[in-house]
């Protein structure tokens, strides 16, 4: 079968996809324009954090555990077991120097590095739920009063900011990986008026505008004609920005992971294990969902990719944990389990990917993905598990993470900064 007409086929899939998309129901808290998404139930102890969205609107990729919530619950694997300074127990999930250790990364970098968050709605405690966070892992402030953290709302003002909508738990997890990832950085919080493409486009364009050097976008929709109308939005050169891949494994492509002006960022399975390494990883693909991944049917392939077996582009180009079985801690007090939680989904590995590369301080490097499949000595390779639907493409790296290149994780997962 010819390129042409593999992409060809693509195209009416994805078209009929989305036109039949079957109504589901969610446990997650409605969003704007909520509606069907055609996405898969997770399991029960799992909530969505944004709700579905309807087209037009995106919706975030955070994942909680209702079972461990304010402190509450088994401790399992992924827990820590170190303490803070007080003596009492760390909240449970990964913090950053459990991250630090499983990607080899420094504890402080990052100077001079403005890691923006793109969201929807205002979050009035988004600053003091990320005190509580830093204070927790002795971390340094990041505050408004000394100039490491910001917030406006879509035309770059810090009033009046929009309203409420739905994404608090999205908002504290956003922050608090890239805290965990580059505590030195700055963060610019845009909240976008709601969940339309178009909100959040000018969004993007705002914390670039505003000098962010990085920009980390933890949403999306599936590909569909209309979307790239907002292209040109996600391609600022010399701003490095990172796109989630979705939560619901291999099938259409979200845009904007699918654009090849950013780094779509996949998702993996961490623990803990008696290697040299001190951890192990595979693909994210479970119960509680799987991390995105897809060959584009509106999107041509880049030149610096070279998987055989899609004529568009591939989704996606990096990972970092995502399950939400061994996902990170996160502290939130305003949304639907207040306190401390435990939250995955590609929504976690988006923003932490962000923070990497600030703390690696070459921004200038990502107007597009091309540096990840240049530096994959700087990698840990994922090889083992698949996104939860491996069947939908018979075994193929698109859905398998295979040696090398792969959908579900991209090149790999941080391995220091050298590919940085």
């Amino acid at each position: 079968m010819t390129q042409a007409r593999i992409r060809a086929l693509l195209v009416g899939l994805t078209a009929a996809v989305v036109a039949a998309a079957p109504s589901v129901s969610f446990a997650g808290t409605p969003a704007d324009g909520a509606g069907s998404s055609g996405a898969p139930a997770h399991a029960s102890n799992v909530t969505e954090a944004c709700g579905t969205a309807r087209p037009g609107f995106a919706r975030c990729f955070s994942l909680i555990r209702t079972d461990v919530n304010g402190g509450k619950g088994v401790r399992g694997p992924h827990a820590p077991s170190t303490a803070t300074a007080a003596g009492t127990a760390l909240p449970k999930g990964y913090g950053p120097a459990d991250l630090d250790s499983a990607y080899n990364l420094p504890s402080s970098g990052g100077t001079g590095q403005t890691v923006a968050i793109i969201d929807a709605g205002n979050d009035p405690n988004a600053e003091a739920d990320l005190a509580v966070y830093r204070q927790t892992y002795g971390l340094p402030a990041c505050t408004t009063a000394n100039g490491c953290f910001s917030k406006v709302n879509q035309q770059g003002q810090t009033s009046p900011l929009p309203s409420d909508r739905g994404w608090g738990a999205e908002i504290s997890l956003d922050v608090d990986m890239v805290s965990a990832a580059c505590p030195d950085c700055h963060i610019l919080l845009v909240e976008g008026n709601d969940a339309t493409l178009a909100n959040l486009a000018q969004a993007e364009d705002t914390a670039v505008a505003l000098g962010a050097t990085e920009v980390s976008n933890s949403y999306g929709t599936p590909e569909a004609n209309g979307t790239q109308d907002y292209a040109a939005d996600y391609s600022h050169p010399g701003v490095a920005i990172t796109v989630s891949s979705g939560d619901y494994g291999y099938g259409i492509p979200n845009f904007p992971a699918n654009l090849t002006s950013v780094s779509a960022v996949g998702g993996t399975s961490l623990s803990r294990a008696a290697n040299a390494r001190g951890w192990t990883e595979k693909a994210w693909g479970n119960s509680y969902g799987g991390a995105g991944s897809g060959c584009s049917a509106w999107v041509d392939k880049p030149t610096w990719q070279t998987d055989q077996n899609c004529p568009g582009r591939m989704v996606a180009d990096v990972a970092a944990v995502a399950d939400p079985l061994t996902g990170p801690a996160v502290y939130d007090s305003y949304g639907g389990y207040p306190g401390w939680v435990v939250i995955g989904g590609t929504s976690a590995s988006a923003p932490y990917i962000a923070g990497v590369i600030a703390l690696a301080g070459n921004p200038g490097r990502y107007a597009n993905a091309s540096y990840f499949y240049g530096g994959t000595a700087g990698l840990n390779d994922v090889v083992g598990g698949n996104n939860a639907k491996a069947t939908d493409c018979g075994g193929d790296y698109q859905c398998n993470a295979v040696t090398g290149y792969d959908g579900p994780t991209g090149n790999g997962t941080p391995n220091g900064l050298a590919a940085f």
